[in-house]
C-alpha cells in the first residue's frame, strides 16, 4: 500500500511538473510570438515616420527654393515699376503723341521766314516760311508785311486766293510773292527799304497772331513804292510768282 501511494504521488508530481513545463513553453512561445509581432509593427511605424519626415523635409526644401526664386525675380524688376502700370504708360505716351500731331496756326514761333530776290518776274521777292515745329501748321490768309516803319501793312493781291488753306507738315514751306514796285515806274512815294517785318494771320483771318518775324533784306535794300503788294500763302514757289 505504501509503495502504491508513493508511485501515485510520483506520477502526480511528474504530471504537474510536465504541465508546468508545457505552460511555461506555451507562455514563452506566446511571448516570443507577440514580441516578434511588436518588433515588426515598431519597425514599420519607424519606417513610415522616417518616410514622412523625409517627404516633409523635401517639401520644405522645395518651398524654400521656390521662395528664393520668387524673391530673385522680384529683385530683378526695376524699382517702382509693375506690369499693371506699363499699359497705362503706353496709353499716356500714345495720347501725348496724338496731341503733338494736332495742327496749329503757323506763327513766327514755329516757322523760319526768309526772303530772296528773283530774276523773274522783275521787281519781285519770294517770301518763304518753313515749319520748324513738331506739329503741322496752317498758313492762313496772306502774310502781313511792313517795310521799315510803314504805318500800314502791304496790300494783298486778292486774285491770288488759293483753293484751300495751306497746311505745312514739319519741314515743309509756304510761299508768297511780293511785287515791290511798278515795272513801268507808275508807282508813287518810292524809297529804299532795309527792314521787313512779317506777321501771320489768325484763323479768323481778321488780324495777326504771334510776334513779328524779322526778315533780313538784301544788303543794298529793296526799292518799294505805292504799288507794293503780296500774294496769299501758296503751297508752291511757282504759284507764288504767278502775279
Amino acid at each position: 500500500m505504501s509503495s502504491t501511494r508513493t508511485r501515485t504521488s510520483l506520477a502526480v508530481r511528474t504530471f504537474a511538473a510536465t504541465a508546468v513545463a508545457l505552460g511555461a513553453l506555451s507562455l514563452t512561445a506566446c511571448s516570443d510570438g507577440m514580441g516578434t509581432r511588436d518588433e515588426g509593427a515598431a519597425a514599420l511605424a519607424a519606417a513610415s515616420t522616417d518616410q514622412q519626415n523625409t517627404a516633409g523635409h523635401s517639401a520644405a526644401k522645395r518651398l524654400t527654393e521656390d521662395d528664393k526664386a520668387a524673391d530673385s525675380a522680384r529683385s530683378a524688376k526695376p524699382a517702382g515699376t509693375s506690369e499693371a502700370a506699363r499699359p497705362a504708360e503706353a496709353a499716356t505716351s500714345a495720347t501725348g503723341a496724338k496731341a503733338a500731331q494736332r495742327p496749329v496756326t503757323c506763327t513766327a514761333a514755329n516757322t523760319k521766314v526768309k526772303v530772296t530776290r528773283v530774276a523773274s518776274p522783275v521787281n519781285h521777292l519770294l517770301l518763304t516760311a518753313t515749319n520748324t515745329g513738331t506739329a503741322p501748321c496752317f498758313a492762313y490768309n496772306a502774310p502781313a508785311l511792313r517795310f521799315d516803319d510803314a504805318q500800314a501793312a502791304v496790300s494783298v493781291n486778292h486774285d491770288s486766293v488759293p483753293q484751300a488753306v495751306v497746311t505745312l507738315e514739319p519741314g515743309q514751306s509756304a510761299y508768297a510773292g511780293i511785287t515791290t514796285s511798278a515795272a513801268d515806274g507808275s508807282g508813287a512815294h518810292g524809297y529804299t527799304a532795309h527792314r521787313l517785318g512779317v506777321y501771320f494771320s489768325n484763323r479768323a483771318m481778321d488780324g495777326s497772331v504771334g510776334p513779328e518775324a524779322p526778315v533780313r533784306l538784301p544788303a543794298a535794300g529793296v526799292y518799294v513804292d505805292s504799288t507794293v503788294t503780296t500774294t496769299y500763302w501758296q503751297s508752291t514757289r511757282d504759284a507764288a510768282l504767278m502775279w
